[in-house]
């Protein structure tokens, strides 16, 4: 009898890898949203000015969830810092960008200084359109792929202090929607994400007192991030988490101005002067 016929072996093909890169992504939201994606099985670029923050962020990561996760450091609120993200975005496959690094200042403008609040326009603004604008060829080519940028239920507003900030969230709210217009017919979805209050570390960075806050303002920065990345599946053009929070958004568009200066006026009084 002659030798078997040697059998073949099938080697199923691997799904590629999807990888998303998450600004600001070492505490608060940003490191919910890499939680969330980690456990879904994502790949992850981490990109934060704060380098020994993120490699321990990356190697939590790592042994928690096996997925692996690449660390840039960088300043976004810098020309290098954003060059470096942008040239990332252009060389690397990336299905999922999610801007989320911000800053806000609890200072009215003439208090503030001209150096601080260009350093707000630039995170909240200028990173944000770069990094999409870097992102998107690569997404429309490929018909697939997600931009989640982080506004806020201010952006529909307005507050003093933090006139500057507000102005950004607006920016980022309009910026987004007609983006996701003109992107949604290559298969690709933005998506403005507007939360309220949110336990991170953004207030104090901020100087933003939150003693007096009460505790019904507050999201958890897990339920944002899972509210956030369901929308974006559903198609949607903006994510306001929890039915109170949609409400305020609804209110304040629908409102006269005149009305809506005066609600932010004593709201800015009872909580605290500020928003996320």
């Amino acid at each position: 009898m002659g030798a078997a016929a040697p059998t073949e072996v099938i080697v199923p093909e691997q799904p590629p890898r999807r990888v998303a890169l998450i600004t600001g992504a070492t505490a608060g939201l940003g490191a919910a949203f890499a939680g969330r994606l980690a456990a879904e099985r994502w790949d992850l670029t981490l990109v934060s000015r704060d380098a020994a923050r993120l490699s321990a962020s990356a190697e939590e990561l790592r042994a928690r969830h096996g997925v692996r996760v690449n660390v840039l450091p960088a300043d976004l609120a810098t020309e290098s810092g954003t060059a470096a993200v942008e040239k990332y975005l252009r060389s690397e496959p990336v299905e999922l960008l999610v801007n989320n690094a911000g800053i806000g200042l609890n200072k009215r403008f003439l208090r503030s200084t001209l150096d601080d609040e260009l350093r707000i326009l630039r995170l909240n603004v200028e990173a944000v359109m770069r990094l999409t604008f870097a992102v998107l060829p690569q997404m429309t080519e490929r018909r697939s792929g997600g931009v989640i940028n982080v506004s806020s239920v201010a952006g529909y507003g307005v507050t003093a202090p933090g006139s500057t900030y507000t102005a950004t969230k607006a920016y980022v709210i309009n910026f987004s929607e007609s983006v996701a217009q003109s992107v949604r017919r290559h298969g690709v979805h933005v998506l403005a994400l507007c939360p309220g209050f949110i336990r991170t570390e953004f207030h104090q960075r901020a100087g933003i007192p939150t003693a007096g806050s009460p505790g019904w303002i507050w999201l958890k920065a897990d339920t944002v991030a899972a509210k956030a990345l369901s929308d974006l599946r559903k198609g949607r053009y903006v994510s306001v988490p929890t039915m109170r929070y949609k409400l305020a958004a609804t209110a304040l568009r629908h409102t006269p101005h005149g009305l809506v200066r005066r609600f932010s006026e004593a709201g800015n009084r009872a909580v605290g002067r500020g928003t996320r």
